[in-house]
């Protein structure tokens, strides 16, 4: 029986309030408006993010909310205005919009875009129109997209159409952890062949941004983590050494700076703690290092000493990895498809939709690298 034009009920994993375990619900999903797309997800990767919508940021109006931003879905049914999709599209929803006419997406120095949800939802993730209800409330579309739901309405900018032949529950990766963290070395930092680079934090996005410095040409990739089982997973994406800041009684900064005679040329935070993004920033060489901060946090104002920056380095952020999403992630799942970048190796766990409770608490004790859902 066809569910084009009606209000569709499915199982959604709900965060009704923050620090608490998500509920799974029957929801409904109203049909999509002007320029949206109804998708059915296939698989979803949970994301730090997520977590710490749910136990750091809590934003007081940030609940109800179903989160998830990595997903991958089939085209379900279209609304008025949308050619460029249609039923049974194989597509990955995208945090990141890409209108293509405001002057952010006109340029080329930056991929942000001045429409969709983050334009007055920022604080929240979310913006207040939302297409999902539950035990008659609204329940928010977290970052526009929610894929931890069987179904979802995603307005058309923010969706990307990829190939039909990638597989959903692996390219999934492709909507935020892996992205993130390649491009920021590729695209953000440029980091350039016979470089030297450390990456603080070796999560997913930390070891995409590896992987990234390893296909860029980089000389020698020094992983810094407090886990030391993770090196050996970094190895795989092409790190040479691996520094634990708890084996050393001197601040990581001048541990590295020792090991590279006075710095790594490029460095990237992928933890999202302000500390840390002090300690790479200040692990770069003098004169031409750069320093990404990619790890996502909005808690705490992050400081240096004003030398460290007159010295020369460089400081800058990283949103997505600068990725174009309508245009770039389907250029990165060809990538995947012609066996150019790994994704499967990225993947520690695969579980159904009902055990997301699980997936968290593996993320939050550092058990995993990245854990799929399977919503189908």
């Amino acid at each position: 029986m066809t569910t084009v034009g009606k209000v569709i009920k499915c199982k959604a994993a709900v965060a009704w309030e923050a620090n608490k375990p998500l509920v799974i619900e029957e929801i409904e999903v109203d049909v999509p408006h002007a320029n949206e797309i109804r998708m059915k997800i296939i698989a979803t990767g949970v994301c730090h993010t997520d977590l710490y919508h749910l136990f750091e940021g809590k934003p007081k109006d940030g609940f109800p909310v179903v989160l998830g931003h990595e997903g991958t879905g089939i085209v379900e049914s279209v609304g008025p205005g949308v050619t460029e999709f249609q039923p049974g599209d194989k597509v990955i929803p995208l945090f990141v919009s890409q209108c293509g006419e405001c002057r952010f997406c006109q340029s080329p120095k930056t991929n942000q875009c001045l429409e969709g949800w983050s334009s007055g939802g920022h604080e929240r993730m979310s913006s207040l129109e939302t297409r999902f209800t539950c035990r008659g409330q609204k329940v928010l579309q977290f970052t526009g997209t929610s894929t931890f739901s069987q179904y979802t309405v995603v307005n058309q900018i923010a969706v990307a159409k990829i190939d039909p032949s990638a597989p959903l529950d692996t390219v999934c990766l492709l909507a935020c952890g892996v992205c993130t963290g390649f491009g920021a070395a590729v695209n953000t930092a440029k980091v350039e062949p016979g470089s030297t680079c450390a990456i603080f934090g070796l999560g997913a996005v930390g070891l995409a941004a590896v992987m990234g410095c390893h296909s860029a040409g980089a000389k020698r990739i020094i992983a810094v983590d407090l886990n030391p089982d993770k090196f050996e997973k970094a190895k795989v994406f092409g790190a040479t050494d691996f520094v634990n800041p708890n084996d050393h009684s001197e601040p990581i900064s001048q541990v590295l700076s020792k090991m590279t005679n006075g710095g790594v040329d490029f460095s990237l935070e992928c933890v999202g703690n302000v500390g840390v993004m002090r300690n790479a920033l200040e692990s770069c060489v003098q004169g031409w290092g750069v320093s990404v901060v990619v790890g996502w946090t909005d808690l705490h104002d992050v400081a240096t000493r004003p030398l460290q920056l007159i010295g020369g380095r460089t400081w800058k952020g990283s949103y997505f990895g600068g990725f174009k999403g309508k245009h770039d992630v389907p250029q990165m799942v060809k990538a995947y498809l012609d066996k150019k970048g790994k994704l499967d190796e990225f993947i520690t766990h695969r579980m159904p939709l009902e055990s997301v409770n699980d997936a968290i608490d593996l993320m939050k004790n550092g058990k995993c690298i990245r854990t799929i859902l399977s919503l189908e």
